[in-house]
């Protein structure tokens, strides 16, 4: 006998109970449907709608409910639809007529509100601390590399010389601010939609304050339709997780390039490679490759919800059951993505001689060229086009920027003096670049140092 069915002459069909079913993915939210039962309990039992030893009979059950499925004790049902029918219908075969009352002043459309932002409250707080990791990861490797010489790109050409260590605290940046989208996701769903009803609250004195603050939110939601039928945070944490995952991305398709036969800037540890079936001497940063296609699972998760959610009426649709896999999948892909992620960065090798021997050629120096004349008083536009014609003419005849002489220069123009090759030596063309945010070395420590607090100023 269904818990709501009362008004119905029939049972539901089999096709459409399995369709219409919600606990195979669901029942993830027992802990968090279980905690909210057991608040909302000690709130009906303080204003007086239940007995308190009827609530004390309610709270002791459900804990033990919670303790039997951690211990896989319990099986659910499909008939009971959702997690929640499924905890009230074992509550009520354990207790009898007392767990009935369990859910007086509330539905399932607040209830579900509820535990969803428990559950994303709580994976906010994991990812968190997994992109921690990762940064941390990043930024140590990047102290170890102040001075390792890379060639910086545009258009995937060789544009400027760069260290890695300048290189990684890019992604630095884009991680940090990821960190600060969930951070402000986490404050903007800590509110609790409990005693909002199906729609219209209830005529039960409820104190809503006493069960958010049981649970840990900084407040309650103050319009009982928009308690039950937003989604925001959910899409909110769905629209951060896409641009981290982006963010992962870009860097797993860097590693998967500086990984390959013709960059070889760095060797992918063993554990986080794979083999070929048909030729043996392959060794794929399929992990990599794994994370960038992962991606993709998020942005769909994203569009999804915001497809599901684009026009429906106030209030709850049963459209919106459809929320839940879309986060789950999306918590689970980012949160694995970063381990993965993390674990990578920190095992792989570094071959800095490659990366030094990179930077060299290209003509990245070129830039430095032009500034050495604009520092002499060329025009910059004149020095532009001066170097290029040199660029043209060191590209027809197989030379690079080092390889002419004093007098080949001043060919192209008088400004060029004995002091230009000191300028376009690879150490220097990055060293001279000082201003704050470039890659001279003494620039990127302090970089380092203060990304460091940045980050823990966001996790405080």
């Amino acid at each position: 006998m269904k818990l709501w069915g009362g008004r119905f002459e029939k049972t539901t069909d089999a096709l459409v109970e399995d369709f219409h079913s919600s606990i195979s993915f669901d029942r993830r939210l027992y802990k968090q449907d279980i905690q909210g039962s057991i608040a909302h309990a000690r709130m009906l039992g303080k204003i007086g709608v239940l007995e308190s030893e009827e609530a004390e009979i309610i709270i002791k059950a459900l804990g033990e409910i919670l303790d039997d499925i951690r211990a896989g004790r319990i099986e659910f049902e499909i008939g009971a639809e959702d997690i929640h029918m499924n905890v009230e219908k074992i509550l009520t075969e354990r207790i009898g007529v007392v767990g009935k009352k369990l859910h007086t002043a509330r539905s399932r459309n607040d209830q579900v509100a509820l535990d969803l932002r428990l559950f994303l409250r709580e994976e906010i707080d994991q990812s968190q601390d997994l992109l921690a990791a990762l940064i941390r990861t990043l930024l140590k490797v990047a102290e170890e590399h102040l001075e390792t010489w890379m060639p910086g790109y545009t258009h995937l050409q060789k544009a400027q010389p760069l260290t890695l260590s300048h290189y990684l605290l890019a992604y630095v940046q884009m991680f940090i601010r990821d960190l600060g989208r969930l951070k402000d996701t986490r404050k903007r769903l800590n509110l609790s939609p409990l005693g909002s009803g199906a729609l219209a609250g209830t005529t039960f004195p409820l104190d809503r304050e006493m069960v958010a603050e049981e649970l840990g939110f900084d407040g309650i939601t103050l319009n009982s339709l928009d308690g039950v039928s937003d989604r925001d945070f959910a899409l909110e944490f769905l629209g951060a997780a896409a641009i981290a995952m982006m963010h992962l991305s870009r860097l797993c398709e860097e590693l998967v390039l500086w990984s390959s036969g013709e960059f070889q800037f760095v060797i992918m540890d063993d554990g986080y490679s794979t083999g070929s079936s048909i030729m043996p001497q392959k060794k794929n940063p399929d992990v990599a490759e794994l994370v960038r296609g992962k991606t993709g699972r998020v942005y769909g998760d994203l569009m999804a919800l915001l497809t599901v959610m684009k026009g429906l009426p106030l209030a709850y649709n049963k459209d919106m059951q459809e929320d839940k896999e879309r986060v789950f999948d999306a918590v689970d892909t980012l949160q694995k993505s970063l381990l993965v992620g993390e674990g990578m960065l920190r095992t792989m090798q570094v071959r800095k001689d490659i990366m030094a021997q990179g930077a060299k050629g290209g003509f990245t120096n070129a830039t430095d060229l032009a500034d050495y004349l604009a520092k002499k008083g060329v025009p910059f536009r004149e020095a532009h086009e001066i170097i290029g014609r040199i660029v043209l003419h060191c590209t027809k005849h197989g030379l690079g920027l080092e390889d002419l002489t004093l007098a080949e220069y001043r060919d192209f123009s008088s400004a060029f003096a004995e002091d230009l090759f000191a300028e376009i030596k690879l150490e220097q063309c990055v060293r001279a670049r000082k201003v704050p945010g470039g890659p001279a070395p003494e620039m990127v420590a302090k970089a380092i140092t203060q990304s460091k607090v940045e980050l823990e100023k966001l996790l405080g």
